[in-house]
């Protein structure tokens, strides 16, 4: 949280505080303690300006030092309430905005620090505290148990606005991460591709040079007396070309150069191809395509970065858990492209069906995780601080998602863990890249 930010929210306190002293000071004529309702207020306005003069409008507040200053708004306000009626001033109310503030940025144990002390401010100032303002020789007496039911709702609001915003600014926190891990590991699938692209194009323009010196490399051999000490010199050189031409042959090579999106294969091709990396000796990753009938083509799929990335991710974590089978399972008709990944490894825990596909969910040794789940980690990529931190499902869920797939998981009956995958037909497998067409 920024100094600014608290700065800026305790003066819009101040001048709130002030005009409502005001209008029932000397609008309404009500009878206060005017001096030291003043002074509470001062107090507030000479804390924001001694901050304004030792730190920089920038300054970025610590976890304790912001928790210390709301705990100064919440005792300035409990203060303030004290002197002009408790909790049966209807700004009571106010109690919760400085914990709502700590819940939406401090950690957890720093909110229920200061939801204590707001909960004890209330506590005090309901038991003991000077009498609501009101007209000259009138008083408002509320009954007892009103006052009561006016305290429980104010410790309920604070306990229950205070944990609701914590858990919805850690859930947004944790999304964001996960996004940005997302966009980490498709940034760099898009670098490989342009890698790739870029290696093939400059094995065009290389090929016609080095086709130039072999050729007069050759010519002078030929043109040197056999016993010259010129001869080896030259035949060094068009081995060397020639060794060159059949490095960059390889990278001009478009099964083996990067594509990336520039590249369509055929379904089964496409699978074997994000399936290789991951068989070992002991693991089966089986390919099955099943086409409508016997002599329908198979679709062309787009060699995607997200494509590969996503369906990559989802095989490798189902190889990390399978005992001896991955079975990738394709299929299409006139309206959807279907592919599911199996394996014969323990499945996804029922309890934890819900959490599938938020970040941070894993079951890998050495983590907490939210249940046993085959959420795995973002193996494919050179991002290790992120191994085991369940951010592989999620990230392979966002996206496939992006290329218009609907992702689903499950745990069939035959045992092991199932994810599904459907595509509306001309997504992944049409004219245009899914990205292309997204955009």
């Amino acid at each position: 949280m920024r100094l600014r930010t608290l700065s800026n929210l305790r003066w819009l306190a101040v001048a709130g505080q002030s005009a409502a002293l005001f209008l029932v000071y000397f609008a309404l004529g009500y009878s206060l303690p005017i001096a030291y309702c003043a002074i509470a207020i001062a107090v507030s306005a000479a804390l924001n300006v001694v901050l304004a003069i030792r730190y920089p409008p920038a300054h970025r507040l610590t976890n304790r030092e912001a928790t210390f200053y709301l705990g100064f708004d919440v005792l300035q306000l409990a203060a303030l309430l004290y002197l002009t009626g408790g909790i049966t001033n209807p700004f009571a109310l106010m109690f919760v905005a400085p914990v709502v503030i700590a819940a939406t940025t401090l950690n957890l144990g720093n909110v229920l620090i200061l939801a204590g002390i707001a909960f004890a401010s209330a506590s005090l100032i309901a038991l003991k505290h000077l009498p609501l303002p009101w007209p000259a020789h009138e008083a408002l007496l509320l009954p007892e148990l009103y006052q009561a039911g006016i305290w429980i709702a104010l410790v309920i609001g604070i306990g229950f606005t205070s944990v609701y915003a914590w858990r919805i600014a850690s859930e947004s926190a944790r999304m964001s991460a996960g996004r940005a891990a997302t966009q980490l590991a498709l940034a760099r699938e898009h670098r490989l591709a342009a890698l790739g692209a870029l290696a093939t194009a400059a094995a065009h323009e290389l090929g016609t040079p080095l086709g130039t010196i072999a050729v007069v490399a050759r010519e002078l051999e030929r043109a040197l007396p056999e016993h010259s000490r010129e001869i080896d010199d030259v035949r060094l050189l068009r081995e060397q070309a020639e060794r060159c031409r059949a490095i960059i042959a390889r990278l001009a090579n478009p099964e083996e150069a990067l594509l990336g999106a520039t590249a369509r294969l055929p379904l089964g091709a496409f699978l074997d191809n994000v399936a290789a990396p991951h068989r070992g000796e002991d693991l089966e990753i089986r390919v099955i395509v099943s086409a409508p009938s016997a002599d329908e083509a198979e679709p062309q799929v787009w060699r995607a970065p997200e494509l590969l990335h996503g369906l990559g991710n989802i095989i490798e974590n189902a190889a990390d858990f399978a005992q001896s089978l991955v079975a990738v399972d394709a299929s299409w008709d006139e309206q959807f492209l279907y592919v599911s990944v199996t394996d014969d490894g323990p499945g996804f825990a029922p309890e934890i069906f819900e959490a599938l596909g938020e970040p941070y969910i894993t079951s890998r040794p050495g983590h907490h995780a939210l249940g046993e789940t085959e959420l795995g980690p973002v193996g494919s990529l050179d991002q290790r601080q992120h191994e085991g931190m369940g951010l592989g499902f999620f990230i392979a869920k966002i996206l496939l998602e992006q290329t218009g797939g609907l992702v689903k998981a499950d745990n069939p009956e035959t045992a092991g863990a199932q994810v599904s995958i459907r595509w509306p037909r001309g997504v992944i497998d049409g004219p245009q890249p899914p990205a292309q067409m997204e955009a």
